[in-house]
């Protein structure tokens, strides 16, 4: 990452329920487009000396008008252990900690419907339909 990105962060609160670091951080980036959020990780992890990158999370970032300037929101959590018990799956999924789901929502529920029908063991073997 080039030099002339600058973070800086407001809003910042220990959350000790979560085992986690909360903070809105500013993205100052001028004469450049956004900047990755991988990038931003690292950044974060040296300005908050974090180990482990993937225990940082960020998303929701948007860009102001004229561009030079980004928003979002930033999560440390202590553990990776922490983040896996409280942040949720599909972000847990983009960072590359969990398997996505696959299959459409009507599969799965029919799926469900179908085993509701049998009682013990057979729930088991009832597949998921045709392919």
């Amino acid at each position: 990452m080039s030099s002339s990105v600058t973070i800086r962060t407001r809003k910042f609160l220990t959350n000790r329920l979560l085992n986690r670091k909360q903070m809105i951080i500013d993205v100052l980036h001028p004469d450049r487009a956004t900047v990755s959020k991988a990038d931003l990780k690292t950044q974060l992890a040296q300005m908050f000396k974090v180990k482990n990158d993937q225990t940082i999370f960020v998303f929701g970032f948007r860009t102001a008008f004229g561009g030079g300037k980004s928003t979002g929101f930033a999560l440390i959590y202590d553990s990776l252990q922490d983040a896996l018990d409280s942040e949720p799956d599909y972000r847990l999924v983009r960072q590359g900690l969990k398997e996505q789901v696959m299959g459409s929502r009507k599969q799965r529920k029919e799926h469900k419907n179908r085993q509701k029908k049998v009682r013990g063991t057979k729930k088991a073997k009832i597949g998921g339909g045709k392919k």
